[in-house]
């Protein structure tokens, strides 16, 4: 696990997110740092996912998102990863070339990103034609091979079997201690008290909790935070 470095890498200053008459974010402030891996927990409900887009710049909010550094490369990698109807390459060249990257380059960040993931093989097979635990290491390998600065991370591993889950994790510490920024929601405790060094509980839009990994585990946390560690959610049903 790699240590967080000073100076974020960006920052969300009283974000406010509203679909209709669902207000999904409310005056959220956030710093992202160099290096965190920031695990996002929460109830169904709670506004992770919105939080990661709201992040990732994918939402029109009110409030301000600033950048370290604008012309830095982001990634996101969703629970279930869309794969288009091309080869494992074809899916790879198109996020290379969708990102700006060089094409001199192409084929060393291919060869270096599907070796990565265990997946150079099979670099002409259709990738719908994948399992779905190498489509999500697919989606991982088209996402690092673009270079980004922080990668997004929406439920990865909530879809896979133990062993497809396993080999997921691995590959995202290994993003980590390589210095990568990385942002994940999971509803996996175990996951978020293994590999992250932040953890933030969010509640009806809103960040209740954020401490690091060893106090928000090792603490005392206190009203529905301590709910949720424990497993004690009360749920509110309409």
């Amino acid at each position: 696990m790699s240590t967080a470095e000073p100076g974020p890498v960006l920052s969300l200053r009283q974000v406010s997110v509203r679909f209709g008459t669902v207000q999904a974010l409310h005056q959220v402030t956030l710093d992202v740092h160099r290096g965190d891996f920031i695990a996002l927990v929460g109830a169904n409900g709670s506004g992770k996912t919105t939080l990661l887009r709201a992040l990732h710049g994918m939402l029109a909010h009110q409030g301000s998102r600033l950048l370290a550094d604008r012309g830095a490369l982001q990634a996101m990698v969703y629970q279930r990863p869309f794969m288009l109807r091309l080869t494992l390459a074809n899916n790879m060249r198109l996020a290379l070339w969708l990102a700006g990257v060089p094409r001199a380059t192409w084929p060393q960040r291919m060869e270096s990103a599907l070796r990565r993931v265990g997946l150079l093989d099979l670099l002409e097979r259709p990738a719908r034609a994948l399992s779905a635990g190498q489509q999500q290491r697919l989606a991982l390998a088209r996402a690092w091979v673009i270079g980004p600065s922080v990668l997004f991370l929406d439920e990865p591993t909530a879809s896979l079997d133990p062993s497809a889950k396993k080999e997921v994790e691995a590959l995202l510490a290994g993003f980590s201690a390589d210095g990568m920024t990385l942002v994940m929601s999971t509803h996996n405790l175990g996951q978020a008290k293994r590999m992250a060094s932040r953890v933030i509980y969010l509640e009806q839009g809103q960040i209740h909790v954020d401490l690091p990994t060893d106090r928000f585990f090792g603490e005392s946390l206190e009203g529905p935070a301590s709910l949720f560690v424990r497993g004690e959610m009360a749920w509110k049903l309409d």
